[in-house]
């Protein structure tokens, strides 16, 4: 959601103003000297700021008799951030690195001195955050509503304007680290299945900027609709895999990852084992319907509200695999978009596309793990990204006629490489070209999370194709833990009966027993057999 800032601000600093919005040449830079001085400088009444060349109070006296406010003077302000003049009207520059305007609406940029479009052009060059008035957050948003709260007003004392009197330096570890992001919701949050409603249930997080000081790594994408691999357990934590050698140990990685049928109706990751029996007792991973020999539609499938969905215009959530080298089921990264891509070179720069993702931040975490996935990769779980090796998405969309794309890219790597849009294509055709084939693929079936997740991709995303970021692991969101976390098996013990085929469950009970027990009785028995048979004879 968007920041809602009405503000009253001045701010101090030497720039060089570049004009974006025409030709290159000398007659469009403006250089605005404003208090350079040692006194507080004013715009005078009825005077306009933005002339060529207009200086405002180059000297040690005041401008102006008009009063001067304090800087941070009716600010509204959702997170500690720098005041920005910019001879036209008033910026706001957040740690984050992002750049908004008096109304909280994006606006631009910023990283290591310069001020720079959505699109990654310079704007302004040679800004000094240091010199500039910075004031503390003292509103939030609510999850819910959207609505700014005021928590208190900001002020800052003249005489000192680093004091805790309303002013911070964002650059602190005050000011960056990031907040608490987990729910502080003594109640779980109930879920709709739709990301874009789920998502206002939840506290927005706060990340600094980390370009140019995180490790450095890149997305790939895919969809392949199978069954997680972190939906399965293990013992030894084989391939990353959640253990359920106890339960403490099982909680702590954040369960198995939820898996759905093919109707999107949530399933249980583990049950009883197939071959159970008097003597035997285990648990058996559910189906996948990308690997199984039993009948794959009646296997387990990824769900859909696990597609990407924006938090906010800078910020989003996630799921990825990730390598075995880097990461482990249930961790999460966040990851900050640098503007270029992999395997850019002096031949091959960086696409409109990269450089319009540049300054976005995402946070994934992980539910599977790619044997293919190198370290610093993450293959991001997208709608029509390509299914890769496995292709479980062509059981839930059955319709004939689909342009799906490359096995390895899918619907971008389509559109980069037909007539429409070509590899130097402009951001607007393959954003364009993207969607037409989300709809089609996804418009009129029975998952419309797909298609969001899928429009996602060519708005939010940019339609960047193996974008470069840096990047750094971080304490899960609840919003994600809540996504990929298993309702069903939350204990390492189970009730729940194997079945080969789940596409006839709809909801509600399962086909449980009682007749088994971990613990046998006195003539060796885990099961009582007629009671056994009895249940194993219940269908769906």
């Amino acid at each position: 959601m968007k920041r809602k800032l009405f503000k009253t601000m001045i701010a101090a600093g030497a720039v060089s103003m570049i004009c974006a919005c025409g030709d290159d040449t000398a007659s469009n830079t403006t250089n605005v000297i404003i208090n350079q001085g040692g006194s507080s400088a004013s715009v005078i009444p009825g005077e306009n700021p933005t002339s060529s060349n207009a200086t405002i109070n180059e000297g040690g006296s005041s401008a102006s008799t008009a009063p001067v406010p304090t800087p941070c003077d009716g600010v509204v302000a959702t997170a500690d951030a720098w005041l920005f003049d910019t001879g036209a009207g008033y910026w706001m520059i957040y740690a984050d690195g992002t750049v908004t305007d008096v109304a909280g609406n994006l606006v631009a940029f910023y990283d290591a001195g310069v001020i720079m479009t959505l699109e990654g052009a310079p704007i302004v060059n040679g800004v000094d955050i240091n010199s500039l008035t910075t004031c503390k957050a003292n509103a939030t948003v609510d999850p819910g509503t959207g609505e700014v709260i005021v928590q208190s007003s900001s002020s800052t004392d003249p005489l000192n304007p680093t004091s805790s009197t309303g002013v911070v330096d964002p650059t602190s570890s005050t000011g960056t680290e990031p907040v608490e992001i987990s729910s502080s919701s003594a109640e779980p949050v109930k879920t709709t299945g739709n990301p874009e409603e789920d998502i206002k249930k939840y506290p927005v997080p706060t990340l600094k900027n980390i370009l140019g000081n995180g490790t450095s790594g890149w997305n790939t994408r895919y969809w392949d609709a199978c069954k997680p691999h972190c939906s399965q357990t293990s013992t030894d934590g084989e391939e990353g895999k959640p253990k359920i050698n106890t339960q403490a140990e099982y909680e702590a990685s954040h369960y198995t990852a939820r898996v759905c049928n093919i109707n999107d109706i949530e399933i249980p990751t583990f049950t009883y084992s197939k071959g159970l029996e008097r003597y035997w007792v285990g648990i058996q991973n559910t189906p996948n319907a990308c690997q199984e020999a039993d009948p794959a539609s009646g296997g387990g499938f990824t769900c859909t509200d696990m597609a990407p969905v924006a938090v906010n215009d800078t910020l989003a959530y996630a799921f990825v695999a990730g390598s075995d080298a880097t990461t482990s089921c249930g961790k999460c990264f966040h990851l900050q978009y640098d503007g270029s891509f992999h395997d850019a070179s002096a031949n091959n720069g960086a696409k409109p596309t990269h450089k319009a993702l540049k300054g976005k931040h995402i946070i994934v975490m992980a539910s599977n793990i790619g044997h293919d996935v190198k370290p610093g990769q993450f293959d991001l779980m997208v709608p029509g990204g390509g299914p890769g090796i496995f292709n479980a998405l062509q059981l839930q969309i059955t319709k004939p006629g689909i342009e799906w794309g490359a096995t390895y890219g899918g619907f971008l790597t389509y559109c980069q490489n037909n007539d429409k849009c070509g590899y130097d294509g402009t951001l607007e055709c393959y954003q364009s070209c993207v969607k037409d084939m989300c709809d089609a693929a996804f418009g009129d079936s029975n998952y419309p999370n797909l298609l969001r997740g899928c429009h996602w991709f060519a708005d939010w995303f940019m339609a960047a194709d193996n974008p470069t970021y840096q990047w750094e692991e971080v304490e899960c969101p609840q919003y994600l833990v809540d996504k990929y976390s298993t309702t069903i098996s939350t204990s390492i013990e189970t009730k729940i009966l194997f079945q080969s085929d789940w596409s006839k469950y709809k909801g509600g009970d399962f086909i449980t027993t009682d007749a088994c027990s971990k613990t046998p009785n006195a003539q060796g028995e885990y099961c009582d057999p007629e009671q056994l048979a009895a249940d194993k004879a219940k269908t769906y």
